[in-house]
């Protein structure tokens, strides 16, 4: 018996360094996972990998009308929708705000603030006809400090805090839990690889040195933190934050021979 049994669970950038992470461990732990994706090909691909349970949805999250015919195509192949994980996310590439064009903000509001706030919309119906179930809203800690030459991506990660909340006051009573996890410097291409358009990964800017945990976060970090939060385990706990970056929000930690 797995945690997620009968459950069937719709992942957002479901091909992505985390996202894909995601998939496996919800199917891993007996879900039927959607794997939502821009590119159906890669969802595919990564369904036929898993097998049973596991299907691709051609996903844009800007878009309203691909919302509702990824959450249509969702219940038709699976049934109603118990857990939505808003996964999908970019960064915009390094710059300060007054060299950071209007077109790349729009961008990135769309993306990682319009497409959470759609993919709540639209799955909140076929939640409350399963009976109720889980959305998990993944943020960043750029959405609880500031981070120089990235203020769409701050911008819209503190948005989507926001936006939690509201959601979990809303739809609380009807049995849908809403919480969000805010992941530090994590070691996937998001974060190793440049952003389209940037010269640099964010990496290079970053390292665990100082950090209490001194290490980059793995997917696997955030995946466990995340089944928890979709689980029963988890049914008093809504409206919440969950950071997960090492320390890297606590600032410089002592070494053991200055303690």
């Amino acid at each position: 018996m797995g945690r997620f049994d009968n459950h069937i669970v719709l992942v957002t950038g479901g091909t992505g360094g985390q996202g894909s992470n995601h998939v496996r461990a919800f199917h891993a732990e007996g879900a039927t996972v959607a794997i939502g994706d821009i590119a159906g090909e890669r969802g595919e691909a990564l369904a036929a990998e898993l097998g049973e349970r596991a299907f691709a949805v051609r996903l844009d999250v800007t878009d309203e009308q691909s919302w509702q015919a990824a959450i249509a195509e969702t219940e038709r192949r699976a049934g109603p929708l118990s857990i939505l994980v808003n996964n999908a996310g970019v960064q915009n590439p390094a710059a300060p705000i007054e060299a950071t064009d209007r077109a790349t903000w729009e961008r990135i509001l769309q993306i990682n603030l319009t497409g959470t706030f759609l993919g709540i919309k639209a799955a909140a119906p076929s939640l409350r006809r399963g009976g109720g179930g889980v959305v998990v809203n993944i943020a960043s800690t750029s959405g609880v400090g500031g981070t120089a030459f990235y203020a769409p991506y701050v911008a819209s990660k503190w948005a989507v805090r926001g936006l939690t909340k509201t959601a979990a006051l809303e739809l609380g009573r009807d049995n849908i839990r809403v919480n969000a996890i805010h992941p530090g410097v994590i070691a996937t291409p998001f974060i190793t690889e440049p952003a389209a358009g940037a010269d640099a990964p964010i990496a290079d800017f970053y390292s665990p040195e100082p950090y209490a945990v001194p290490r980059l976060g793995t997917p696997q970090d955030i995946t466990g933190l995340l089944l928890f939060l979709a689980s029963d385990e988890a049914s008093f706990v809504t409206g919440s934050e969950f950071v997960a970056d090492g320390g890297l929000l606590l600032g410089p930690a002592l070494k053991h021979e200055a303690a």
